[in-house]
């Protein structure tokens, strides 16, 4: 039996908030590593602002859900793959990801452009605007795991932000993605990031393709949700 569960198959919470945060605190350094490292010290408030940010939603996210729904947190800690199409997407995804926190500290120390000020503070409230729909999505499906598959007892979610896309957690990681570099300062980072964009698409059909196959009402959903990630646009 998983450690993470006790015999009544119910989430530990203590053993979930350890093992969220085993992800965590070491998510957070490597983050912080690759935004400061290019820039030679620490001494840049706009890479501080957006840690801080980040690290805030995080927080409060893993609070709301240890309490409200373990069972989601448990589905998001797991990361293994088992479709092949998602497994190069995430290989992809790694590729293009990583950029955009390594090239604003080689802008902000290179000079080679910097976003202004207002810029800057804009990219903070969009990259948190981001997270704040990620976190109303896991609210409204309690399914929403990082693992492309079925879950047994899983229902079509047509209401809350699915109702206005299909992919609403995809819709709003390109926002938080596009943003993070305006937070940041750099404009050189936004070419990862909107190359960040088709990778995903690719990802969602995919995902299309499982869901149609074997999520019982997910045709009949895709009929009355028509917009994939970005409404009026696909």
């Amino acid at each position: 039996m998983d450690n993470t569960t006790t015999i009544d198959g119910k989430p530990r919470r203590g053993v979930l908030v350890l093992r969220a945060l085993s992800r965590f605190v070491p998510g957070m350094a490597f983050i912080g590593v690759l935004i400061f490292a290019p820039t030679g010290g620490l001494d840049w408030a706009r890479g501080w602002r957006y840690l801080a940010t980040l690290s805030a939603m995080m927080i409060l996210t893993l609070s709301y859900f240890v309490v409200r729904d373990p069972s989601l947190l448990e589905r998001r800690l797991r990361m293994r793959e088992k479709r092949s199409t998602q497994k190069r997407f995430l290989a992809w995804a790694w590729i293009v990801l990583f950029p955009i926190f390594i090239i604003p500290g080689f802008d902000y120390r290179l000079g080679w452009s910097q976003a202004p000020e207002a810029v800057a503070w804009a990219g903070l409230a969009l990259t948190a605007i981001g997270y704040a729909v990620v976190f109303a999505v896991m609210r409204a499906n309690s399914y929403a795991s990082r693992v492309v598959e079925i879950q047994e007892g899983q229902k079509v979610i047509d209401s809350g932000p699915y109702a206005i896309v299909r992919h609403p957690m995809y819709a709003a990681m390109i926002l938080f993605y596009l943003a993070s570099p305006l937070a940041l300062g750099s404009w050189w980072a936004l070419i990862p990031a909107l190359a960040y964009i088709p990778i995903l698409a690719v990802r969602a059909r995919d995902e299309e393709i499982m869901l149609r196959a074997g999520l019982p009402g997910y045709v009949e959903y895709c009929a009355k949700a028509r917009w994939r990630m970005i409404p009026g646009i696909w």
